[in-house]
């Protein structure tokens, strides 16, 4: 937490190092990612930025998301940029025709208003080795340590290890060593750690065994309730929720004494289990547990959060309300994307659902409301294969490390009654996003080369209120109508920042050959942009 008012002098400026984007220059004669004067994080009053870079480089800077380009704003050193809401801020050194990666940060700028409490809620660590991780966490917690120095508790919502029967349960002593030291190194003293099973952690014996007693505290069968600065928090057990009457019967007799009590009138009641439950978030993908969801039905003022499926939280469908609020809160590992899409990669146009980026929820409690932030741990734009094998770990140093993956969620519990609190609700069905993307350039499409000298579709992306989920890219021969492109592809929307533009290969194109293109920009809700179209020749 920040309280003192930012200061400063217009002789010195003290700069975040740029090592992320340096780390991963492409070469020596590429400029150096600018610095900034004022670290991403959490702050409770507007921040001024300053941004240096090397001799004779221009510094662009973007504040939607984008990445900038020569058109971009330019930075000037004697007026610094002014950041009052939440905001993401990527920055490009440009000399010449070279300019360097693209470095972001990600801003939340609060009030001065103490909440109740503050929690990180993350899950499918997916831990294997300390060669693996170390580095990596050392980065995560820094991380959360920009956002939330102190957080009074971090829940861990299941797959910690990658034990899939094979024995792997000692692991969870590799992932209890890994957050005890970063714990002790960012002085967290105080913060409570609280963890759930998942489909990955072997047995409830293999965690009991693996971490403090503290983190995982259940009486034989997997879940348990904790309090956390006056706050319930209910952990579940989602591998045996359905078939367990005991913890069916618990869970019920808890969120009813807890929300009978005057004293926790307006107050959420969490509960964390790892798996999803049915026809709540990102329209029921890979839900299980219907009871769970009927359980819960009864008790307006719950707030479930799930992990399990890794699908991003850059998706609004990410939070749901009919109920009661259900939140997905992403993966530490890596995110997933809607299946039956395809991403275009460093190769190819490939069938793939998979980002190697890492993402938790933090979340402030007040009196009146909770408010969910969605937080990138690290989202830089690389292929999740690397010649073929699968390189989800990629280490540190992040370009991206902090950054917002969309706008703050407020969930308020209005109404002295349930079903008063269930009509103020705004998270529905009923309240989805209408608004459709809109290409905004005069050209959004244009032939281009590829690297390997074939023909390319590029696409300039559209623009959307939240964000576009997609593009239904046809492209047929103009002689024969047969075609050529007939594919969903993905817009890239989980990495910060994210690209401008998108190549789409024309395979096959012949010498000579005229071709059509047709493409429409969809968001995460369906709805669509009027269709760009183009007519080529390769």
């Amino acid at each position: 937490m920040r309280l003192t008012p930012l200061v400063i002098a217009a002789t010195s400026v003290a700069l975040v190092s740029p090592t992320a984007a340096q780390a991963h220059s492409p070469g020596a004669d590429t400029p150096a990612a600018p610095g900034v004067s004022v670290p991403g994080g959490r702050y409770e009053h507007a921040v001024e930025l300053r941004f240096r870079a090397e001799r004779g480089t221009t510094v662009r800077y973007t504040l939607d998301g984008t990445t900038p380009t020569r058109d971009s704003s330019v930075h000037s050193p004697g007026r610094p940029l002014r950041i009052k809401k939440d905001t993401n801020v990527t920055a490009v050194a440009f000399r010449g025709g070279q300019s360097s990666v693209p470095v972001s940060y990600g801003y939340l700028i609060k009030s001065r208003e103490k909440p109740l409490a503050r929690l990180v809620v993350m899950s499918d660590v997916h831990v294997g080795s300390h060669a693996s991780a170390d580095k990596k966490y050392e980065s995560f917690f820094d991380t959360i340590g920009s956002i939330f120095p102190q957080p009074d508790a971090i829940l861990s919502n299941g797959d910690m290890i990658n034990d899939n029967g094979d024995g792997k349960g000692p692991d969870h002593r590799i992932v209890s060593e890994i957050f005890q030291a970063n714990l002790a190194r960012k002085g967290m003293t105080d913060t409570r750690l609280l963890i759930s099973n998942g489909k990955h952690d072997a047995s409830l014996a293999a965690i009991r065994s693996g971490y403090p007693r503290a983190w995982f505290p259940d009486s034989g069968g997997g879940y348990y309730e904790s309090e956390v600065k006056g706050l319930h928090i209910l952990t579940v057990n989602t591998a045996t929720y359905d078939s367990d009457t005991a913890q069916r019967t618990w869970l019920k007799q808890r969120l009813a004494a807890i929300t009978a009590d005057p004293a926790h009138a307006g107050k959420p009641v969490l509960v964390q289990g790892h798996r999803p439950t049915t026809g709540t978030t990102m329209d029921g993908q890979q839900a299980s547990n219907p009871r769970l969801a009927e359980d819960l039905s009864a008790f307006p003022q719950t707030v479930l959060f799930s992990g399990h499926s890794h699908l991003n939280i850059n998706d609004d469908r990410s939070i749901h309300q009919r109920d009661f609020t259900s939140v997905n809160d992403g993966s530490m590992s890596y995110v997933e994307i809607d299946h039956g899409y395809q991403m275009v990669t460093e190769d190819c146009l490939a069938n793939r659902f998979e980002s190697p980026t890492a993402q938790a929820l933090f979340v402030e409690v007040h009196k009146d409301r909770t408010e969910i932030a969605r937080v990138n741990i690290a989202a830089d734009k690389h292929d999740i294969y690397t010649g073929g094998q699968w390189s989800a770990s990629r280490q540190p140093p992040y370009a991206s490390a902090g950054t917002l993956s969309g706008a703050t969620w407020t969930v308020r519990l209005k109404g002295s009654t349930s079903g008063q609190i269930k009509d103020n609700f705004r998270y529905t069905d009923a309240e989805r996003n209408t608004v459709a993307p809109q290409f905004t350039t005069r050209r959004p499409l244009s032939r281009v080369n590829d690297a390997e000298g074939g023909t390319a579709l590029r696409i300039t992306q559209a623009e959307d209120d939240q964000m576009v989920h997609h593009y239904d890219v046809d492209t047929t021969d103009a002689a024969t109508g047969a075609s050529v492109v007939s594919s969903k592809i993905l817009s890239d929307f989980y990495f910060a920042p994210r690209p401008n533009t998108l190549d789409i290969p024309v395979p096959g194109a012949a010498e000579g050959g005229r071709y059509v293109a047709r493409v429409v920009a969809v968001d995460a809700y369906g709805n669509a942009s009027p269709a760009a179209s183009l007519t080529f020749r390769k």
